[in-house]
């Protein structure tokens, strides 16, 4: 092999090196619980790993007018991979500070009326079986119903949790991306699972 050979291919290793690593942090984020919110799906000082592509929006306008006889059907879905759906673990930043950021379950979706009784929830009237509780508390809100761009976020540990209970809703631009993974400590390894 001829230096300019082995050079090149040093170079060529970097470079896609460098893109991999631009690919990772683009498409996901690394998240350190703190507290006890989510208990008993994620623990204080677990490590996760946050698909933030799962989310990712389509302009499928500004994709039709460089696209040739494709027609935006409307109706269709704006979101590349799949929209944000109830029981998801989503990380957020918080509305009140977005410097912080937050951890905690989706329950209701933009348009649908959200009702806490005696810590019972319900969406649209109808109660949600959440079989990832160990403990309810007993509170109730108001009926509320979301915008067409927010949020309902409530911590699996309802009565150790600061979430939309008491702050509200979460607008859709402050969505982060979907919890995936723990991957820290190895003890407690393993895909995060959403629940609906």
């Amino acid at each position: 092999m001829t230096t300019s050979s082995v050079a090149r291919e040093i170079v060529e290793a970097v470079v896609l090196a460098l893109v991999v690593f631009l690919v990772i942090q683009a498409g996901v984020k690394n998240f350190k619980v703190l507290g006890a919110s989510m208990q008993p799906t994620l623990e204080n000082g677990q490590y996760l790993l946050v698909n933030k592509l799962v989310y990712f929006e389509l302009d499928k306008e500004r994709i039709a007018r460089l696209t040739p006889f494709w027609q935006v059907d409307q109706s269709s879905e704006r979101f590349a991979f799949s929209p944000p759906s109830r029981g998801d673990v989503v990380v957020f930043h918080y509305p009140r500070n977005i410097s912080q950021d937050f951890v905690k379950r989706l329950i209701a979706l933009p348009g649908e009326t959200v009702e806490i009784r005696s810590g019972a929830v319900y969406v649209n009237g109808t109660a949600l079986d959440e079989p990832y509780l160990t403990s309810r508390d007993t509170g109730s809100t108001r009926p509320y119903r979301l915008a067409e761009d927010e949020y309902f976020v409530i911590g699996d540990n309802r009565k150790g949790s600061h979430d939309s209970r008491s702050w509200g809703p979460v607008p859709e631009d402050l969505l982060l991306g979907k919890v995936w993974f723990v991957y820290w400590p190895l003890s407690e390894w393993g895909l995060v699972h959403g629940s609906e």
